[in-house]
């Protein structure tokens, strides 16, 4: 064997290599991603978080360090609501349960009156996916007031495979446009963030929906179609064992509805005819008492386009389904941007948090934070050092716009606590460190149901007080009228 033979062709291509790296080096990009702005025409998530982390994320800390150590001193007291005034909070406690008085109230009276009903929309990205999460604050809730039905329900949706409280199928000829990647739909976005079209006139355009295995959801209660405002007119059939019912749909206003029949069905399917232009929005589900809670998740999702609601649109919606409380649950999307300065978030979710406020008048607002969320640090998972600074942020806003809040954060334990949700056996979170499972979602729904409950429970007695000291008063001046009246027949005597 001639090892000198080889040893120089080896020396060869090492040599080529290197004079083919530096020839080539010259023509490359100094990067190979583009620093570039992308085009951010139809992609509304990446340029809404984009563009606001490139404007304000890389300033220093060192000032928001001493804000937050101000703020978590600061005593919070809350102005009378009538007669309603729940002990001061400082920002380190802030739970705001002041701000939830009007939901508060619609509980109370469905306790006393049955027949009547409570809505919460829950909007979230991928820890709600598959309604993960939302399921267990549903099922709590209908548990204790009453109510059947899994609510309202897309017409496709990424997780439809994977739900287990509503299974749907759907034919592939949909048209969708979502409010995560168009800036400018053909219709307005639904209350879900989404528009559908029926858009093949060739094939039958369909959605199926069953009932699912979930307590208080094993049947379709009233299903009801939603669909938006068109020029032209079109048809569904709706399948139901045997038989087929032809309706009509007539889009002349934002929100139209259409009910498919009345009482409980174990599963239907929808053929869509000519109706190519109409906007279809999904389907609602319930028994029309007790609470309902319509699960609003979009993976990828920071909470940032919901600021771009039909204001109009979304009040043609609530004028159907009343919403009481809505939920805005994000910070996975909004985490490792290179920053722990979250002053632009803030300031764009304040922005999402008013345009609700104009699109549901009344509603009591929910903030829940991000989660605990684990990174690799010298070899070892650890808390990710943005969490906390992202959880502060979401605080402030909430605090900002008087809305309730939800420290997940600390609710799942804090500093460390991801890791342990992962390791547990069984486990109660997946490896990627960041998302839940369905054991460790049905814990955390049941965190979240019990500190609205509490909240609840307080605001019960500080009613009951107030009821009290109402009836102490009406009594004082009945007595003191009645005394008068007995002074004035003596002196008539």
């Amino acid at each position: 064997m001639n090892t000198k033979s080889y040893f120089f062709q080896s020396f060869a291509i090492v040599a080529l290599a290197l004079v083919a790296f530096i020839g080539f080096k010259q023509i490359l990009p100094d990067k190979i991603f583009s620093e570039s702005k992308m085009n951010s025409k139809n992609v509304l998530i990446d340029s809404l978080l984009l563009e606001a982390v490139a404007k304000d994320s890389l300033g220093t800390n060192d000032s928001l360090d001493a804000i937050e150590d101000q703020e978590g001193k600061e005593e919070i007291v809350y102005e009378n609501i009538e007669g309603i005034e729940f002990p001061s909070e400082t920002f380190d406690n802030y739970k705001g349960y002041q701000y939830l008085i009007s939901f508060y109230e619609k509980l109370y009276q469905l306790e006393k009156h049955p027949e009547s009903n409570v809505r919460i929309a829950y909007y979230g990205d991928s820890m709600t996916d598959g309604d993960l999460i939302v399921q267990d604050v549903r099922t709590n809730y209908q548990e204790r007031f009453g109510g059947n039905g899994v609510g309202f329900v897309s017409i496709t949706s990424e997780s439809a495979a994977s739900r287990g409280s509503v299974k749907s199928t759907y034919s592939k000829n949909w048209k969708t446009q979502s409010y995560l990647n168009v800036k400018k739909p053909s219709s307005p976005f639904g209350v879900n963030g989404h528009v559908f079209f029926a858009n093949d006139k060739a094939n039958p355009t369909w959605v199926q929906y069953e009932a699912g295995t979930n307590k208080y959801s094993t049947t379709l209660d009233n299903p009801t179609l939603f669909y938006g405002r068109a020029s032209r007119n079109g048809k569904v059939n709706f399948i139901i064992g045997k038989d087929t019912l032809k309706k009509n749909l007539a889009p002349n206003n934002l929100i139209n509805t259409l009910k498919v029949s009345s009482g409980h069905l174990k599963a239907f399917k929808a053929n869509f005819i000519n109706a190519d232009s109409i906007p279809i929005y999904g389907f609602n589900f319930d028994n029309g008492s007790g609470v309902h809670v319509d699960n609003f998740s979009q993976r990828g999702n920071s909470g940032l386009p919901i600021s771009m609601f039909n204001a109009n649109v979304m009040q043609g919606f609530n004028k159907s389904l009343k919403y009481d409380l809505i939920i805005l649950h994000y910070g996975t999307n909004v985490l490792n941007y290179g920053t722990k300065n979250y002053n632009w978030y803030e300031r764009g979710m304040t922005k999402t948090v008013n345009k609700i406020k104009e699109s549901f008048p009344g509603v009591s607002i929910l903030i829940v934070s991000t989660a605990d969320k684990s990174t690799k640090y010298d070899l070892e998972m650890k808390t990710d050092s943005a969490v906390v600074p992202l959880m502060k942020a979401q605080k402030r806003y909430a605090l900002d716009t008087e809305s309730g809040f939800v420290n997940l954060y600390t609710l799942m334990g804090g500093d460390g606590s991801m890791v342990k949700w992962v390791d547990e056996t069984p486990a109660k979170a997946n490896k990627d460190y960041t998302h839940f499972n369905q054991r460790g979602a049905k814990a955390i729904g049941n965190l979240l149901y019990t500190q609205l409950n509490k909240g609840y429970e307080e605001y019960k007695i500080l009613r009951e007080k107030r009821e009290a000291v109402a009836n102490q008063q009406r009594a004082a001046r009945k007595t003191k009228a009645d005394s008068t009246s007995v002074k004035n027949d003596s002196v008539n005597e």
